[in-house]
């Protein structure tokens, strides 16, 4: 892209997710957000059409739960968790992940 940010691979948002909330514990989704694209280096860009999906699609299989809360500015918000499913998920996930790119810097790097 010419602005230098980077796109995800469809599914590795999900991924993403389960690591940051496995690392800092709970977040809102906004704040989940800026972590992402803090650890990024700024290459990363997500909005809310990105994220709360993502956040409804990993409660519903049961990766994360949620409650309610206050932020650190006081506004009411959803802070999310990483469940035991969640956790197992994803030790699958990087492992998925690590057998991807070590098939593609195969690749790459074939004579």
């Amino acid at each position: 892209m010419k602005d230098g940010r980077t796109e995800l691979l469809q599914g590795t948002l999900d991924l993403l997710i389960l690591r940051t909330l496995s690392q800092l514990g709970p977040l809102h989704g906004f704040g989940i957000a800026r972590r992402l694209e803090q650890v990024s280096g700024d290459t990363l860009s997500l909005n809310q059409g990105t994220v709360y999906p993502a956040l409804v699609r990993l409660e519903q299989r049961g990766w994360i739960t949620s409650e309610w809360g206050l932020s650190e500015n006081n506004r009411r918000a959803r802070f999310y968790r990483i469940s035991a499913a969640g956790r197992r998920q994803l030790k699958e996930e990087v492992a998925q992940w690590e057998r991807v790119a070590a098939l593609v810097r195969n690749v790459l790097t074939a004579d």
